[in-house]
Parts: C-alpha cells; structure tokens; sequence
C-alpha cells in the first residue's frame, strides 16, 4: 500500500489555489488598465473651462454666517 504523506498534499493545494488566485489577481489588474486606457481615448474626459472667482466671497461669508448662526443657536439650548 502507498504512504501519502498529507502535509506534503496539504501545502501542495495551498500553494496551487494561492497561486491560482494571484495569478486572476494579476490578470485582473491588466485588464483594467487595459480597460482604463481604451475608455479614456475614445471617451476622453471634457476639458472644464476654469471658473472665475467672482462671488465666491459673498458664498463663503453666508457660509460662515450660517455656521456662526447654528453655533450660537446650540449654545443657546445648551445653556
């Protein structure tokens, strides 16, 4: 009768699933940057034109009026 010596088969499946599961792991990151690459040049990202700084004072200080405003508010029903 053969002897099958079970660590030995053990760590023989271990290292055949995990070196499954890297390599798909390995594929898998190919691809996507395949992927990401054929997306980006037949759908590339439009270009934005850079918005002017005009009003965005008046949108911070209604900002921090309304943060001011709800900090008051609270210490009020705390106290």
């Amino acid at each position: 009768m053969e002897e099958v010596n079970l660590v030995f088969e053990g760590v023989k499946f271990m290292v055949l699933g995990m070196g499954t599961v890297f390599a798909f792991l390995i594929i898998l990151i190919y691809a996507m940057n395949f992927q990401a690459k054929i997306i980006t040049k037949y759908f590339p990202e439009p270009e934005t034109a850079p918005t002017p700084d005009i009003g965005t004072k008046k949108n911070n200080n209604s900002k921090v009026a309304a943060i001011a405003a709800a900090i008051m508010h609270h210490k009020q029903l705390n106290s």
